[in-house]
């Protein structure tokens, strides 16, 4: 016999289904240690994944063709798996996510060590790179969560330097250690990274729940970003769609040259630790560029500065690929590096600043990343498939699928997707970018 729900376990139905409460971290000291588990994760990917093309090409000799299928493999991958870690840490708590991605990068790094067969790397790597998508959509809401208003861009701004900074270091670093230590540094290395960073979120986390927060002090405002944007003629979300346009194109570059390096830097006769020093000029780059944006927030909803840094982007992406000798080289970096920071930090910024679902915001962000990372590299690999003799067949294919890229944030702008005003009051002059 069916018997009726009491009161009481109604009431515990109902609270089991409720999302969790992502309540902001205010603690200094807590968070500072989310920031430092930010620069550990972004030591410990920028290691294993942009040298896995060196190891791939040294152990396997693969060359730029076979590179570029693994980089878009493992691009698509993080997208799928991105949009998915930032579904699971709005659901289920953003710790849990963080733990979750750390503990399955950490076997599979691991296990990267041991293993022969090029395809038990590649397997491993899979598993790492869905692991790394459950991390950094979290790690971005965590940081972000709870900021007040007026705080949240100087917090964006330091999280981007951070991982930036960690990144370019890590880059910087590794092509030295694989030379001195052996190829099987970039598998131990971020494994003990890593473990470092599990060990610290779980203290963060328990930690997190015995602190009480305390009342938001009274600070000035710098900026209110979407308060900001309503000043414009188009609306803060219609910049946001089309960072998260852009952003992907910027990663598109991104994966498509870190997949070939190894095979550009043969090509200049670098050494892995040259290769290093040299091709992570425009990581350093966009770490200053990151630093320029933060203080100076003008560029906050303009379009002007987004399609600039767009086309910035095309010219030095091809200027890298198809540049003849390193005096060619290092300016090109330079001018990429700026390009990619104005537009990361636009796609980051407005994922954080509009809307409140900041964890599956983050995962957006992160997804639309992984398109990029798997769609450039499939391009010029199909490119270098169907036009083997044409050197730069992969660098013109990519370059044309950017262009309409700019076609598209460009329509956003000028086209459907404009209006009159935000919140119907035309605060703007028709001229103004």
């Amino acid at each position: 016999m069916n018997r009726a729900s009491s009161p009481a376990t109604k009431e515990k139905n109902e609270m089991s289904s409720l999302q969790p409460v992502h309540r902001g971290i205010t603690s200094p000291i807590l968070k500072s240690a989310v920031l430092a588990v930010e620069a550990l994760n972004s030591l410990a990917t920028t290691y294993f994944f942009y040298y896995l093309y060196f190891f791939t090409k040294a152990r396997f000799q693969f060359g730029a063709l076979q590179n570029l299928w693994l980089a878009a493999l493992l691009g698509f991958l993080y997208a799928f798996g991105s949009y998915c870690g930032g579904r699971y840490a709005q659901k289920f708590g953003y710790f849990s996510s963080i733990e979750i991605g750390i503990s399955t990068m950490l076997v599979a790094f691991l296990m990267c060590a041991f293993v022969a067969p090029w395809w038990l790397i590649v397997g491993l790597a899979m598993i790492g790179t869905v692991g790394m998508s459950f991390t950094w959509p979290a790690v971005e809401a965590l940081v972000s969560e709870g900021e007040l208003p007026a705080r949240l861009p100087a917090m964006v701004g330091l999280y981007n330097f951070i991982w930036s900074m960690a990144g370019a270091f890590a880059y910087f670093t590794g092509g030295a250690m694989m030379e001195k230590w052996g190829t099987r540094t970039i598998f131990f290395l971020p494994a003990g990274l890593l473990a470092i960073e599990l060990g610290l979120i779980v203290w963060v986390e328990i930690a997190s729940r015995r602190h009480f927060a305390p009342k938001p002090e009274v600070v000035w405002p710098m900026l209110h970003a979407e308060l900001t944007g309503y000043k414009s003629s188009v609306s803060p979300q219609t910049f946001l769609n089309m960072a998260w346009v852009a952003n992907p194109m910027a990663y598109l570059a991104i994966n498509t040259v870190v997949a070939t390096i190894p095979s550009l830097a043969a090509r200049m006769n670098f050494s892995r630790m040259l290769a290093g020093f040299v091709c992570s000029i425009w990581l350093f780059t966009r770490t200053a560029t990151f630093v320029a944006l933060r203080f100076w927030p003008g560029w906050h909803y303009r379009f002007c500065f987004l399609a600039s840094a767009y086309g910035a982007m095309i010219l030095s992406f091809a200027g890298i690929l198809l540049a003849p000798n390193p005096w060619m080289l290092v300016p090109a970096e330079i001018l990429f590096g700026v390009a990619l920071g104005l537009i990361y930090y636009s796609s980051l910024f407005y994922s954080m600043d509009v809307g409140d679902t900041k964890g599956e915001h983050g995962g957006i962000h992160e997804a639309v990343i992984g398109l990029g990372n798997g769609m450039g590299p499939a391009i010029a690999a199909l490119a270098l498939t169907f036009f083997p003799g044409f050197r730069g067949s992969g660098t013109c294919a990519v370059c044309a699928f950017m262009v309409l890229g700019l076609v598209g944030i460009s329509w956003m702008r000028f086209g459907t997707f404009r209006i009159k005003g935000a919140r119907g009051t035309n605060l703007a002059s028709p001229d103004r970018l």
